[in-house]
This record gives C-alpha cells, structure tokens and sequence, in this order.
C-alpha cells in the first residue's frame, strides 16, 4: 500500500486509506449446487464499486461445490486431504493433527470441518483455493460488471500465539502482499525484511463483522481500491512459506523422533502424563532403531543403559537424551558398574 518510493525518505507520507467493512447478512443456508456469488449479490449491504473486495468463508464454497463427506469419515478425510504431518497428539476423542493440507496452508486437521455443516457430515476444503476465488470473482464481475476482488477466508492457529484468526486461503484480484523491503521507515531506516500480508490482514478484518456464532459467512471491504487489479494475480498461494525457508516444518517431537528414526511410532498424548510413562516413551524412541546390541530398561524415573561396546551404548545413550529433552525431561548420568544409569528429571519450564 506505501507509495514511498524506496530510498527517498523525503517523500510525502501518504494518506493513511479508511477501511469500511460491513457483513452480509441474510444468506441463509448454502446448499450444494447453489449460485454463490448470485446469493452474495443479493445479500450486498450497499451497491458494489470498483476496487471493493468481497471476503467470503470458505465454507459456503464449499457448501455450494457439494465438497462433503460423512462424518463417519472423517479421519479418512483428513489422511486424503493431508500432504504431510506436522505435528499430532492423540486425544480423548482421537487424533488431533497439524497437518500440511493438499490445499497449501498448515492447518489442523487438513481444514477438514464439522461446525455449521449439516448434521453427520463433514466440509473439505477446495482443491485449488485460488482458482476458487478466481471462478467466484468472475462470476461476480459477470453478475455486477464491477471489478471486485475476492479474498476466500478460513481459520487457523498461529503456532507462538493463543487463538485463531481468518487468513487468506484464496485470492483473486487483490494484492495479496505489500513488499517493503529496499525502502525506508519513518526514520529513514531501510526496510529489509518487511513484507505485509494484505491478504491474510483483510481476512482477519473481515472476520471482527461475520463469523460461525454470528452465521455470517461474507463481509465487504472498502477503501483498498488502489490495491485491487485487473488482472488476478498470483494468489494467496504465493504467502505460503518454501520448504527451504520453513524453520518449523515439524514439531519439536516430531522432529527429534524422525532424527531417530521413530517417526512411526504412535503420536504422544496431548496431556504428557507421570514422568515414568514419558520415560519408557523416550526409550521406545530410543530403541526405534535398534539397540546396538545394547539393553535399555526403564524402572520408573530411571533407566539401566547397558550391553554393546563402548559405542553402541555412548550412542544409546545420546539418543535417549534426546529422546528424553523432546518430553520436555532432562537426563542425568551416573555409572553403575557397566550399567549406565539415566535419571530423569523434569526440565525447568519458562
């Protein structure tokens, strides 16, 4: 949105833009086959202008497409919709997953839903979010001959964070980030890694006027005309992050467990339990891929480390360190004999 240009930190400030942003109401319920944008046309607080944007939940485009699923299924669902794990807990009520979904973004459970869904059933997300907004925008253009952008909206967590916000998970029209790197901030400063997510911001605006407790499921956005194109732009599949450039692609279990090659073993309680389950847990993983010819048993807090040569347990060893730190417990040693005794003890929580 800055038309500063870069490097003249001289230049005027520009106009600080006025958003308006107010929900559709009245939709009612979406069914498969509906014509989306024609019920979004009708439910328009106000007539529609140049340079409007148009956040629609992904739900209701869903709803319309006929993207369900028994809810009987769902686990299922989730598996198909799911290109990689990144983390997972198992739960009183079964398997919570944070996964990357075959739609792009990391979200829990693939974005597989069943809130505001008719009832033993499940929503998908679209296969291609931003050909979605890319169709629903050109219907809309076509209903209204105005030129609307489309931001399709879902929900998700923020892994440093409490809560969950809307983000972008399509986009057509509008652009979907503001680079503002290689130029200067109010002091003159250079920028050199600031790049805003105008998409995902308008998202979460959009979200503070409708919702699922509200059954508001679009909203309109004014004031951000001089971001909104012709043509549709890359979508907000460029937000997502490369895998070369993601510091987070797996939790810090998941991550000690496929350094050690136990990645296949069953997923830790969300709740981690007394500090002796967490330890026979560690020297499951620790034992994942072989012993070395080494013997590893737990008793209680302890563990009796022995067998091998002097390698295989010093490796052993390691591996159940770190085995240990990934359920949040430090190991302290001590030699009995030729056992090797590791002691758990919790580790100081920030």
């Amino acid at each position: 949105m800055s038309t500063v240009e870069p490097g003249t930190p001289e230049a005027p400030v520009p106009a600080v833009p006025v958003l308006e942003v107010r929900a559709l109401t009245g939709m009612g319920e979406v069914r498969a086959g509906d014509d989306l944008a024609a019920l979004l046309v009708a439910a328009l607080p106000c007539p529609p202008a140049d340079g409007d944007v148009l956040a629609v939940s992904s739900k209701v485009w869903s709803k319309a497409e006929g993207l369900t699923r028994p809810a009987a299924e769902r686990d299922a669902a989730v598996a198909e919709q799911s290109r990689r794990t990144v983390a997972a807990r198992r739960t009183t009520r079964g398997l919570a997953a944070i996964v990357e979904s075959a739609a792009g973004p990391v979200m829990a459970a693939a974005g597989v839903d069943a809130s505001n869904t008719p009832a033993g059933t499940v929503l998908l997300l679209p296969a291609d979010p931003d050909e979605a907004a890319r169709r629903l925008r050109a219907r809309l253009r076509e209903l209204t001959g105005v030129r609307l952008a489309v931001v399709l909206t879902d929900t998700a967590g923020r892994p440093w964070r409490v809560g969950q916000t809307d983000f972008a998970l399509g986009c057509a029209g509008l652009r979907v980030g503001d680079d503002l790197r290689g130029g200067v901030d109010a002091e003159g400063r250079p920028l050199e890694v600031t790049v805003r997510a105008l998409a995902d911001e308008v998202a979460a605006a959009a979200d503070l006027v409708k919702g699922k407790v509200l059954r508001v499921p679009a909203a309109l956005v004014r004031g951000l005309a001089a971001e909104v194109g012709e043509e549709d732009g890359p979508g907000a599949a460029s937000l997502l992050r490369a895998p070369g450039e993601d510091w987070f692609r797996l939790g810090h279990v998941e991550a000690v467990r496929a350094a050690l090659g136990a990645a296949h073993l069953a997923p830790p309680p969300v709740a981690p339990g007394p500090v002796g389950e967490r330890v026979r847990r560690a020297v499951a993983v620790a034992l994942a891929a072989g012993g070395g010819g080494c013997t590893a048993l737990p008793h209680g807090r302890e563990v009796r480390l022995a067998g091998g040569d002097g390698v295989a347990l010093g490796m052993l060893v390691q591996r159940l360190l770190a085995a240990l730190w990934a359920e949040d417990l430090r190991g302290v040693l001590r030699r009995d004999g030729d056992v090797v005794v590791v002691s758990a003890e919790t580790a100081r929580q920030r």
